[in-house]
């Protein structure tokens, strides 16, 4: 056995070694980029923000006490989602994902507000959300939203749109290009 055959213990794994892989092609980015779907991302955050605020109604009942750092789980969790059922990787779906989180923030603290109001006068959150009138909205952002939860929301917001992106490896991303540029040309 030769030294060339011998194989090296240390020597790490070739991942970029020219050869080997056939060049990417324009119908491999054309998969892609029809594989995005903006529809199915608007779901899976919608849900993500309905599960989670039930979830952040429960914590914050369980604690008596708001947790407005909470949303930024909520735009880990968004974007998460996004990401998983958009399967997207332009700009919109970074813009949807943190849209989508301060919407869910906000509504979260109204929940929460509710719920709030609901124990002290004994009785139901949708009786309260039922009898929320366009008096009721200043006094709710005047002494229920502080500026922790504004600061909070907009953390979360750019977290999901962090996570919100799907990561290309190498080879899809030059095949995206090529598809772009086949696409412009």
């Amino acid at each position: 056995m030769s030294n060339a055959d011998t194989p090296k213990i240390l020597r790490l794994r070739k991942k970029h070694a020219p050869g080997g892989h056939a060049p990417p092609d324009a119908a491999d980015g054309e998969r892609l980029v029809r594989a995005q779907s903006l529809r199915q991302a608007v779901m899976a955050g919608l849900i993500a923000v309905v599960v989670f605020s039930t979830l952040w109604l429960l914590v914050s009942d369980l604690f008596n006490r708001v947790l407005p750092w909470l949303s930024l789980l909520l735009g880990i969790l968004v974007g998460m989602a996004v990401r998983r059922a958009g399967q997207g990787f332009d700009g919109r779906f970074p813009l949807l994902a943190g849209g989508l989180t301060i919407v869910g923030a906000l509504i979260g603290n109204v929940i929460i507000a509710a719920a709030t109001t609901a124990n002290e006068f004994d009785t139901g959150i949708f009786t309260i959300l039922r009898n929320v009138t366009s008096y009721t909205w200043p006094v709710f952002f005047e002494e229920v939203m502080t500026s922790a939860d504004i600061v909070y929301a907009f953390m979360g917001a750019g977290l999901a749109a962090f996570f919100s992106t799907r990561r290309l490896t190498r080879r899809e991303y030059q095949a995206v290009r090529i598809y772009k540029a086949q696409d412009n040309g």
